[in-house]
Order: C-alpha cells, then sequence, then structure tokens
C-alpha cells in the first residue's frame, strides 16, 4: 500500500463527511431546502429526497428551476389518496431510501405529510432526526400541519426554531434538549434576492398593475378550501372589498371553486401559480396581503405589507404581537374593518424577531459541532 494511499485511509477514518438525508415535498420545503442546501454542501454529503407530495410542475418544478435547487437524488412521485394513505406510502418508500444510504442525520422541514413520515422513519431506524422550523404551535389539532409538526417535534433530536417563543413552545411540553433558537430559514432566502425582488417593474407591467393598488390574495389549505360554504364564505367577503385581488390559485383551490360552482367577485382576478421570485416580485408592491398560508404571513412581515389571514389562528404569532399580522377568525363579516385596521398600521416598526438572516450558517456550524 502506497504512502498516499495510507493517508487518504487514514484521512478518511478521522475526518469522515457526515451524510445527511434532506426531505421535501411541498412549496415551502422547495423554499427552505434552496436557502439550507448550498451551506450543508459545504460541509456535508446530501441526500435530497423529493416525496412527490405536490406534483405539479407549477407547484414543483418551477421552484427548482427558479430558486436553481439541485435535482432530487430521489423521487417519489407520491401524491392523491387520504392523508393517512399517503403518509403511509411516504414511510415504506422513505425508509427503503433510508437503509441504502445509511445517513448520519434525517432533516425535514415544517410540518408537512412528508415531514411527518420522514421523522417517523428516522426514529424507527434510531437515526438522528433534525427538525428545522421547530416549536411552531396554533393549539388547533384539526389541522393536519398541527398534529404533524406537533408528532415531529417529541421524536426529534434536534429542533432548529425560528423564535425565542418557540423555544417556549417546546419547554411547555417538557422539551429542552437539542433545542436551539437559530432563526427563519425563509429570511437567508429572502435576503439573498432582496434586490431582484424589488426589480418588479416588468412584473407590473406585464400584469398592468400599479405599486400599492393591488392585493395579493392565496388560499390551500384543507379547512379553507374543502368546504362549499367555507370557501364561498372567504371569496364572498373578499368580493366586498373596494381593493383588486391578484389571486395565484392553487391547483387544488382552482378545482374546488369548479367542483362547487363558486363565481368570483369582480375585483378577484386570477393568475396562474408564480414562482418564488414573481411572487415576491408582485408581494412586494402591493397594499394588502390576504392569505391562509404561515410562509406567506412571515414573508408578507419580511417584506413590510400587511396580512389579514383567514384563518382562526396562526402558529406565526410574533407577527400578531408585532401589529402586521390580523387574523380575521370567523368574522368574516368584520373582513372591511380588519382591512382598515391592517392599512393604518403600516409604518409599525418590525422588529428582527425571526434573526438576521444566517440561519443556514448557524444549522451548519450546530451539526457539525
Amino acid at each position: 500500500m502506497s504512502l498516499k494511499t495510507l493517508r487518504a485511509k487514514r484521512f478518511r477514518r478521522f475526518s469522515p463527511v457526515k451524510k445527511i438525508l434532506s426531505i421535501v415535498g411541498a412549496r415551502p420545503q422547495f423554499i427552505k431546502a434552496a436557502a439550507l442546501s448550498p451551506k450543508l454542501r459545504e460541509a456535508f454529503s446530501e441526500i435530497l429526497l423529493h416525496t412527490g407530495q405536490h406534483y405539479d410542475t407549477k407547484m414543483s418544478d418551477v421552484f427548482f428551476a427558479d430558486l436553481k435547487i439541485p435535482n432530487p437524488d430521489y423521487s417519489c412521485d407520491i401524491h392523491g389518496g387520504s392523508p393517512s394513505e399517503q403518509t403511509g406510502r411516504m414511510i415504506m418508500e422513505i425508509e427503503k431510501i433510508a437503509v441504502k444510504e445509511n445517513p448520519d442525520f434525517v432533516l425535514v422541514y415544517g410540518d408537512t405529510t412528508s415531514t411527518l413520515a420522514g421523522a417517523i422513519v428516522a426514529a424507527k431506524l434510531g437515526v438522528c432526526l433534525v427538525h428545522v422550523e421547530a416549536g411552531l404551535r396554533s393549539y388547533n389539532r384539526k389541522m393536519p400541519e398541527e398534529v404533524n409538526r406537533l408528532l415531529t417535534d417529541h421524536v426529534s433530536d434536534v429542533l432548529m426554531v425560528p423564535s425565542k417563543g418557540a423555544e417556549m413552545n417546546l419547554a411547555k411540553e417538557g422539551i429542552s434538549k437539542g433545542v436551539h433558537i437559530v432563526g427563519d430559514i425563509m429570511l437567508d432566502l429572502f435576503l439573498r434576492n432582496l434586490s431582484l425582488i424589488k426589480d418588479n417593474q416588468t412584473l407590473l407591467s406585464q400584469l398592468k398593475l400599479e405599486p400599492n393598488a393591488y392585493g395579493v390574495l392565496t388560499l390551500h389549505r384543507s379547512e379553507s378550501v374543502d368546504s362549499k360554504t367555507c370557501l364561498s364564505e372567504i371569496l364572498s367577503a373578499l368580493s366586498k372589498l373596494p381593493l383588486q385581488l391578484i389571486f395565484p390559485i392553487h391547483p387544488r383551490t382552482s378545482q374546488r371553486i369548479k367542483d362547487f360552482g363558486i363565481q368570483l367577485g369582480k375585483n378577484i382576478r386570477l393568475v396562474e401559480p408564480l414562482g418564488y421570485g414573481e411572487m415576491m416580485r408582485l408581494c412586494h408592491s402591493a397594499e394588502t396581503i390576504f392569505t391562509d398560508s404561515g410562509g406567506l404571513q412571515k414573508e408578507a412581515y419580511f417584506l413590510g405589507v400587511p396580512c389579514l389571514t383567514l384563518r382562526t389562528e396562526t402558529e406565526w404569532t410574533e407577527t400578531v404581537d408585532a401589529g402586521w399580522n390580523h387574523v380575521v377568525g370567523n368574522s368574516l363579516g368584520e373582513l372591511p374593518e380588519h382591512y382598515a385596521k391592517a392599512k393604518s398600521q403600516r409604518e409599525k416598526p418590525r422588529p428582527a424577531i425571526y434573526g438576521e438572516g444566517n440561519t443556514a450558517e448557524k444549522i451548519s456550524k450546530i451539526l457539525s459541532g
């Protein structure tokens, strides 16, 4: 054996490159992976697994291209069926890949079905589980996302939390070991792309929009769109606002509107789903954002655009405390009053409640330690 070969073997023995199996499946996770994966790949061997939870080209492929996310090493193409069926199928496929790859860490993001499936596999195989965006609580267990995040946190070994409030939520449940306040990973990507986000005149011209003269609307959660009564009430209330609403429509929501035969108000304008960059450019010059999305509540805060959350509660409570997010709840009849209040608070300060945009670096250092 040559001296060069012997030195190489010793280096691999004492300085192994650890392997991370990162699991994504839905739009918010693509955004988070775009921020974290480049930093992880400086110190680790990352294997990227796409479950297929969001499989539509406009909800998946466009984000990988737009954000320059590395192509997945594994694509499972699992979608459709009930949430339990989908979870079970994901568990089976993820386990096969985890056994084959034998990673040092399994890393999951947020609170989707893909998150829970990855967490269960890691826990069953005894692999160190890292949960990015841990500790969030809406305290509404009727939400599938609340169940997913709760169960994932309780089997995680390393919990990367975005805020002090999230850390406190975990402490209430007896979880303190392995908890790290790292800030919000989506802020990293937002700041990295801020100059491009501000350069939105081309998009506004294409859509024939003037800055601060329109709102942005998104709806996709099951509790918002799967009930004809609920979806009709939300859209009816929005149609009464004196503001044009640009609605990049989720494929699921589009299908529900067709199935239910709902007529949209004249102020609601449908557009195709947008990639990350276009969506942020659209939101940058919006007067107000109306959404049931957790991620967009944060992005509205980053942008300094008032947000009306079309839900009964939110896990992003810091944005509410800061006065930039208003939870409408069941009082849709009072939507005009919520809207007026939100507009009046545009000049409130926005403290750095989710860090300084260096979350990816913090996570990499923690896992390297």
